[in-house]
């Protein structure tokens, strides 16, 4: 009496191939002759008989319309007296795959996500300040406009393959030192996808996509770094097919502005200031970001010393801004009336009498003089 291949498996008739072939591993592992024994050396020919023909759909077929071709000693599948014909089978249960390509019943999608891309853009420091919206063309794939991504002529979709009935492998039986194997490989007409598509787009040759430029806009926002990357999720090259698009990152570039340089989320600058204004102090208007400002510099004020504006840097939160820090720099004149001077000397006499007399050792600090002294030693070349 003809086994009955569904019993053996433990599946129903109906049962699909995925699980045909999730019983058959289980089996084959539980009975395997290296694990169980010798003793259940035809139990586990009989799985393999079994899952031989129930994991091929033309066998299946006809196995169902009556008694089966494909039984023991009937000569149709060959098994080898080791006890396995399959041995894309035997290194998935036992190696965690096959070498000879992908499984049974596992054909490859032909919708695949579209690759991540990267670009760049460049922004001002002031955009860096405030934030700001660009536009930015980017070559890239998009979805076929001749066939809407479907890779077919007539916008039909894909057919099962002739050639695999939809598995996507082609199984051969070849004979070895071991007896007849079985292998599988993908197969040659749909590449292993399990359908094809019979008439290609000319446009996209049946990818269902083509090289296009696109503008995306994209949002930069306030107090962004140099080197920092934004991520537009689905921006990037559309899927093959209608596969999912994938990811766009851009890289943000600060340019050097010409009048302040930024440290964390203050603005630095240098402003030049008459040496009268340092030695009496005065007020000033310099241009900010946020338009002109007053700056008040106070009375005294030596040469690299500084003065902050609040708030008028880059955002620390949605509330709270950064300072811009103006770095002093004193002019002294290279050329004097001799009115000039003459106040100049009476005003260093009675002024500078002291400068330079309290000296202390030159790798603590360096011995300063009052700026109408350094004034005067640069008239007299010194």
């Amino acid at each position: 009496m003809e086994s009955d291949y569904y019993q053996i498996l433990g599946v129903p008739r109906d049962a699909s191939q995925d699980e045909i072939q999730k019983a058959y591993r289980k089996l084959s592992r539980q009975y395997h002759p290296d694990i169980a024994g010798k003793q259940y050396e035809d139990k586990f020919k009989e799985i393999n008989e079994a899952y031989s023909v129930l994991s091929d759909p033309k066998k299946r077929e006809e196995y169902d319309r009556g008694p089966s071709p494909y039984s023991a000693g009937s000569g149709g599948a060959g098994f080898s007296p080791m006890g396995f014909t399959n041995l894309d089978d035997l290194f998935g249960q036992f190696f965690g795959g096959s070498p000879f390509g992908e499984a049974h019943g596992s054909p490859i999608p032909r919708e695949n996500r579209g690759g991540d891309e990267i670009t760049s853009v460049t922004v001002s420091l002031k955009d860096a300040v405030f934030g700001t919206v660009k536009q930015i063309e980017i070559p890239t794939f998009g979805k076929c406009p001749a066939c809407k991504g479907t890779g077919s002529k007539s916008q039909s979709a894909p057919i099962v393959c002739p050639s695999c009935h939809g598995t996507g492998v082609k199984q051969q039986i070849q004979r070895s030192i071991l007896g007849q194997i079985m292998t599988s490989a993908p197969c040659p007409q749909c590449q292993g996808h399990g359908t094809i598509i019979p008439d290609p787009c000319p446009q996209c040759q049946g990818t269902g996509r083509v090289r296009v430029k696109r503008t995306v806009e994209v949002k930069i926002p306030a107090g962004i770094e140099d080197g920092t990357r934004i991520k537009l999720v689905g921006q990037g090259e559309a899927g093959q097919l209608g596969g999912p698009a994938g990811d766009l990152y851009i890289e943000v570039h600060v340019s050097q502005d010409r009048e302040f340089t930024r440290k964390g989320q203050d603005l630095h600058c240098w402003l030049s200031i008459p040496m009268t204004w340092a030695a009496l102090g005065a007020k000033t208007t310099i241009s900010t970001f946020d338009g002109k400002k007053e700056l008040e510099i106070p009375a005294g004020i030596q040469y690299g010393q500084t003065v902050e504006m609040p708030g008028l840097g880059l955002p620390k939160s949605e509330k709270d801004r950064g300072d811009i820090v103006v770095h002093v720099q004193i002019q002294i004149p290279t050329s004097l009336t001799s009115q000039q001077k003459e106040l100049l000397e009476q005003f260093a006499s009675s002024h500078d009498s002291e400068a330079g007399g309290n000296m202390q050792a030159a790798q603590e600090i360096k011995p300063k003089k009052g700026i109408f002294a350094r004034m005067k030693d640069a008239l007299k070349g010194e």
